[in-house]
């Protein structure tokens, strides 16, 4: 194989950060030593230039209707246009066509109403960003959407979360291909974290929960986030509320989405997820610090919120810190 050959599929209203998350990491792997290398085309409807929703324009280099050639892997990218192309038959039928080309198929954010469009998710677990997540699944019943992970599997076709987990994507890509330390170097070169595991959440239950007014939920958010270690039980946190352990709970849910106990779990392990990665604690001490008591409730407490042993996690991420030669980004 002299190339690998990767079609990323651009549209009106696409999101231009998505496409240059893919383009800009193959071709630094390429310059990096991929064998063989990566030749990216951007297609688009009639191969006309696409106006992105940063209003830039790009040029195409190819048309999608007209495309014939194999390609290694297609790339279809999000936007605020996304709906538009999932609901145009010309966009749907030669995504689908020139996937059936492709040794794998993946999108980036909200390009999974593409996909998802061309039935090509039928039946496929598959994320995008998690703002969109509720409509994919509601649009599109027969795709198993799971709004938590970067980026999701399913045998050959992969689908990411939002905007820069494109990054985490493309790298999982080129070290499918080139291996563990290509990846690294090429991650290095772009000044970026080699590797968020796929099924890191996308979103923190510190960042993503709203500003919340109501003053009780807000109480027990405050606490929450600066005493991990207190107790936390439903009892305790209505107490500390002033409310009944009944009225919190659904005060709770209707501001965060949450129960008590399942933000609470949350948070303990995204804390332990942080202290695993970045310091050499125990099991056993990470849990206590994280208020979660032993190393094994650490360990089911992390199994059910990343699919993975805190061990799993602490690994991946300490070979991702590894130190390894870099690579000129230019």
């Amino acid at each position: 194989m002299a190339e690998r050959l990767v079609a990323v599929v651009g549209y009106a209203g696409a999101e231009l950060l998505d496409i240059a998350c893919v383009t800009s990491t193959l071709a630094l792997a390429t310059r990096a030593g991929a064998r063989p290398g990566y030749r990216v085309v951007l297609l688009t409807p009639a191969g006309d230039p696409v106006a992105c929703d940063s209003g830039l324009a790009l040029a195409s280099q190819g048309s999608l209707q007209r495309w014939v050639e194999p390609v290694d892997t297609v790339v279809v990218t999000g936007g605020l246009g996304h709906e538009e192309a999932g609901a145009d038959p010309l966009v749907v039928t030669h995504v689908r066509r020139i996937a059936a080309l492709s040794r794998r198929v993946a999108s980036v954010c909200t390009g999974a109403t593409v996909l998802a469009a061309a039935g090509l998710l039928d039946g496929r677990r598959a994320t995008t960003h998690w703002r969109y997540a509720d409509r994919l699944a509601e649009d599109y019943p027969s795709v198993r959407v799971d709004p938590a992970p970067i980026y999701v599997r399913d045998d050959n076709v992969y689908t990411s979360a939002g905007v820069t987990s494109a990054l985490d994507l493309t790298l999982a890509l080129v070290e499918e291909d080139n291996g563990p330390e290509l990846a690294r170097r090429v991650a290095r070169a772009l000044v970026t974290y080699l590797q968020r595991p796929g099924n890191q959440a996308q979103m923190s239950v510190f960042t993503a929960a709203p500003q919340v007014r109501e003053a009780c939920v807000r109480a027990v958010v405050d606490l929450v986030a600066t005493r991990l270690d207190a107790d936390l039980s439903l009892p305790a946190l209505a107490a500390h509320a002033g409310v009944s352990p009944r009225q919190l709970t659904r005060l709770f849910v209707r501001h965060t989405g949450r129960t008590p106990a399942r933000y609470v779990r949350r948070a303990r392990t995204e804390a332990a997820a942080q202290l695993l990665a970045s310091t050499d604690r125990t099991m056993s001490a990470v849990a206590h610090d994280c208020g979660l008591g032993s190393a094994e409730a650490l360990r089911q407490a992390f199994t059910a919120e990343y699919g993975l042993a805190p061990s799993q996690y602490r690994a991946a991420h300490r070979r991702a810190a590894a130190v390894s030669p870099g690579v000129s980004p230019a």
